[in-house]
């Protein structure tokens, strides 16, 4: 349905430049499509680089309404946020009334459906509902490991902190080396971007392992296979890691870190180990004391957002010392280190 030509505005009210707006941010770094504009009342009538300056489109317009975006060229409002739960609020059921009476398509990455509650749409017209449970999906039989690909999963310390960009810079390297490279994303924001993958928390629990070994299966016929991770062993409301560990059979995996926490984003009671020994921690539950074919922490991929330039390079040898692995910031630094890393 999403063409990569299609005009699209990213609803992002009240939330553009915080980090409940990572969906739009990954739509403005990775998508093909044309963006007209990001609508927030609350910061309309500024340029995207004026509220975040190292956005990859500064000069995209904000503006303070959907029928704003829709004089751009918009058709389709794509939802760039994703509150606590993945919810929709009420306050937004107004603004998207507006979009499907216009005529707009809607992209939508949370858990509640609109097609349910948009049944009349003109011809031509439709809604992506992304987090909906694939047919055909079954339990998971470890038939990944008996893969030829070269299997990379990208694991982290925390939610939300870079696992689907480290990816996907890490995939563009890898086709720049003329490496028969696949991506499969396993949320939302991936799905979106790339236009397939497995939503990983839309899946019955039963049947978490079996989509991702689907997914993986799928997207087989390749040298190297990059998986999208999600959520992080740490995190004590996250169920995601084990079903993406057990459905990939990974042969390497690369550790993503927010450089400047030392706790977990939403709970400072929970520091976060060394990396060393948080590299350790996913190899042993990816093995599972030998069970499983071995997968190493090949290499650490920062997210240094929040740091200078100075305070960056300082973080990357840090870490980099404590753990003896090769380290970088793929946005800042590029994805070599970590391609270099692999076992290919």
């Amino acid at each position: 349905m999403l063409t990569p030509d299609l005009p699209i505005a990213i609803y992002m009210e009240s939330t553009f430049g915080n980090p409940f707006g990572k969906m739009g941010y990954g739509i403005l770094r990775f998508s093909q499509n044309p963006v007209v504009a990001i609508i927030d009342s609350t910061k309309a009538g500024k340029k995207a680089g004026e509220v975040m300056p190292k956005t990859p489109r500064p000069d995209c317009p904000i503006v303070a309404t959907v029928s704003d975006a829709a004089a751009l060229g918009a058709k389709a409002v794509l939802l760039g946020c994703a509150p606590s739960g993945g919810l929709i609020p009420e306050s937004w059921y107004p603004a998207l009334d507006q979009a499907v009476s216009a005529g707009l398509s809607l992209i939508n990455g949370l858990h509640q459906r609109l097609g349910d509650r948009y049944r009349n749409l003109r011809p031509g017209q439709w809604i992506w509902d992304v987090r909906q449970e694939p047919s055909g999906i079954g339990v998971g039989k470890g038939r990944a490991r008996e893969l030829a690909a070269q299997r990379v999963l990208i694991v982290g310390t925390d939610m939300a902190n870079g696992k689907m960009t480290t990816g996907l810079l890490m995939l563009e390297e890898a086709r720049r080396r003329k490496i028969k490279t696949n991506f499969l994303a396993t949320g939302q924001i991936g799905i979106i971007i790339c236009g397939s993958g497995v939503p990983l928390d839309a899946i019955k629990l039963d049947y978490a392992c079996g989509a991702i070994e689907q997914g993986v299966l799928e997207q087989a016929d390749c040298d190297l296979l990059i998986i999208e991770g999600q959520g992080s062993l740490l995190h004590p409301g996250s169920t995601a890691t084990l079903p993406l560990l057990r459905g990939s059979c990974p042969t390497a995996m690369i550790l993503n870190h927010r450089a400047d926490r030392v706790t977990l984003r939403d709970f400072p009671w929970l520091k976060i180990p060394p990396l060393s020994e948080v590299a350790a921690l996913y190899e042993a539950v990816a093995s599972c004391c030998g069970s499983f074919p071995a997968a190493k922490v090949t290499g650490i991929a920062l997210n240094t957002a929040d740091m200078s330039d100075d305070e960056a390079l300082a973080a990357v040898a840090r870490f980099e010392d404590e753990t003896g692995l090769p380290t970088t910031d793929c946005l800042r630094y590029g994805a070599a280190k970590l391609i270099d890393s692999l076992p290919l």
